[in-house]
């Protein structure tokens, strides 16, 4: 059961772009999707705004998305393609607490894509991306303990510089150090598509050769 976990940096970037566009790009896959938010204080991990997402019992939440037509996050990713598509709502901190039913959940899945940085304290999956934009300064903690596991970067075209390079990307966040970033693979994405050719390509390949497999 191949595993593929989806982070970045900071909110508001493209990471259920990208999770839409891999979706629909590997039908093949029969993917099952999550997304996991965070809550803290009324605010929203996701977006830093006051949300719904706080659960009735302040721990957490896992719910099923049903339809592919209310535009949520979650719906997106059903009309893009997956099988099925679930919510993991925690508060900050407490995320231990649904992994025992997130991984059930994996477990009867085929292929699994996750929107998340914080599980990768707790999985080790076949592969993960990491998405930056080097046009906002926020680097959530969460992004930075885990970036040495990412596997691949992609990066925001439309803000990177006309040939990006490893020293424009910390030129951007002086507190990352180059040599985390150095030798991992580089996809330059924008909108509206999020997703390419070659990034499609090497997670096909990548997921391909996963002893999960």
């Amino acid at each position: 059961m191949p595993t593929i976990v989806i982070g970045g940096h900071t909110r508001n970037i493209g990471k259920t772009s990208i999770v839409a566009g891999l979706i629909a790009a590997l039908p093949e896959m029969n993917w099952t999707a999550i997304k996991i938010t965070q809550f803290g204080h009324n605010v929203c991990s996701a977006n830093g705004e006051p949300c719904d997402c706080q659960t009735a019992d302040h721990t957490i939440a896992i719910s099923e998305e049903r339809s592919p037509h209310t535009g949520t996050d979650t719906s997106r990713f059903l009309a893009a393609g997956a099988k099925k598509v679930f919510w993991v709502r925690t508060r900050q901190g407490q995320l231990a607490e649904a992994m025992p039913r997130i991984r059930r959940i994996l477990a009867d899945s085929e292929n699994a894509i996750l929107e998340s940085n914080s599980v990768l304290r707790f999985l080790q999956p076949d592969l993960s991306l990491s998405v930056l934009d080097p046009s906002i300064a926020d680097f959530k903690p969460s992004a930075l303990r885990y970036l040495d596991r990412t596997d691949a970067l992609i990066v925001s075209q439309s803000a990177a510089p006309t040939s990006p390079t490893l020293e424009s990307l910390t030129h951007a966040w002086p507190g990352v150090s180059a040599s985390v970033l150095r030798n991992k693979p580089l996809f330059f994405t924008s909108a509206p598509a999020y997703t390419t050719p070659d990034l499609i390509e090497f997670v096909a390949a990548k997921l391909s050769a996963s002893p999960s497999r």
